[in-house]
């Protein structure tokens, strides 16, 4: 009886513990630059409402695809795409939402992804043009020294399509959530590699066992994402449309199912791009581009981790490359690269479901979408 009063007198103290929902949040937007855009552009977007505000944007940078944001919200990353790649450093002003260049260190061929690990100590790099993964450590100031390991899958067989497999081409590169392993996608060798990682070791990464699994060959595996308990991974390949769903435990992988992504009677190209899963977990969604141009979207079962598909919804804009679920699990926005738009999206939060809003930007081609917490 003590302990049921006890527990009614902190009600109160346990209830106002808990963490609000931002009312609003950073928008930071990637390009490509070669035909209007400037570079990375910041919006300020309300969480209750799904409108975006222009605040900054940080031009005369070299086709930024893809961003990331340092755990203590003061730096961001971009990965400037391109034959003479490079990673660029910028100190962020979170209130302000404004970018200020600190310095660029040279990448493989064509970065196309960004990470950094929880302690800021160092960058990760994906070089899809040069088959690539490359670590950058960081200075106590967010600048990024040059690079001290580069791990490549030139020696390892291809997949079978000669145009798009003829080398390998690395992809994603993010660590875990624990920060123990590296995961990275290689398109070309159709394999998703596992490296363990250690920030105070010099090489900071080595293989697992095993230090890979195998999709379907010619299946071109692209970005991952995991649930929010951990418990399951979830791969998309560009190049067949499916999704692999594996358990996940300690950098080690178990398959249990495949899923396409590609409506039935579909004769068109397939470009599958983004994967990302609602922040309680019952919904993933998956981008499409090609000749579909459209979003998919499946209930998880929250028993055992298996997919279904629920809807699916034109992007209203063409080649949806990138996109980003808000902390809320309210909005989805999507990015069109060839639509030159982003498209916000309200989540059924009970049957998952998109329904378009009002809501939309024009920018030319935006390929990549970050949130940052602004307090």
């Amino acid at each position: 009886m003590k302990r049921t009063l006890l527990l009614i007198a902190l009600l109160p103290f346990l209830v106002k513990a808990q963490p609000k929902p931002p009312k609003s949040l950073d928008l930071l937007i990637g390009t490509y630059t070669s035909g209007e855009s400037k570079g990375i552009y910041v919006y300020r977007f309300y969480t209750e409402s799904g409108r975006l505000a222009y605040l900054s944007e940080a031009d005369g940078v070299d086709n930024p695809s893809y961003l990331c944001v340092s755990p203590n919200r003061k730096f961001v990353y971009a990965a400037n795409e391109g034959n003479q790649g490079g990673v660029s450093a910028f100190a962020f002003d979170p209130k302000l939402g404004k970018l200020t260049f600190i310095n660029k260190q040279a990448t493989g061929d064509s970065p196309c992804y960004v990470s950094v690990d929880k302690d800021q100590k160092n960058v990760f790099t994906a070089n899809y043009g040069g088959g690539s993964v490359s670590v950058f450590p960081l200075n106590a100031d967010g600048s990024l020294k040059p690079s001290i390991q580069t791990l490549s899958d030139q020696n390892q067989p291809l997949g079978p399509n000669k145009e798009r497999q003829e080398k390998p081409h690395a992809h994603m590169a993010q660590l875990t959530p624990d920060d123990k392993f590296l995961l990275y996608t290689d398109l070309g060798t159709d394999k998703l590699n596992i490296q363990r990682y250690k920030a105070s070791q010099n090489p900071p990464l080595t293989p697992a066992t095993p230090a890979s699994v195998n999709v379907d060959a010619g299946d071109g595996p692209r970005h991952w994402e995991m649930s929010p308990d951990h418990k399951y991974l979830y791969l998309i390949t560009e190049m067949a449309g499916k999704i692999y769903a594996y358990h996940y435990d300690g950098g080690k992988l178990k398959p249990f199912q495949s899923i396409s992504m590609v409506r039935d009677g579909y004769t068109g190209q397939t470009g599958a791009a983004d994967i990302h899963i609602t922040p309680d977990g019952r919904f993933l969604y998956a981008t499409n581009r090609g000749d579909a141009n459209e979003i998919v979207a499946f209930a998880i079962n929250k028993e055992n981790g298996q997919l279904t598909v629920v809807d699916r919804q034109s992007t209203q804009g063409s080649t949806p490359r990138n996109f980003v679920i808000d902390p809320t699990g309210k909005f989805l926005l999507v990015a069109n690269q060839k639509g030159n738009n982003i498209v916000v999206f309200r989540i059924d939060p009970a049957t998952g479901q998109l329904k378009s809003t009002t809501n939309r930007i024009t920018i030319d081609s935006p390929v990549c979408l970050k949130f940052s917490t602004i307090e």
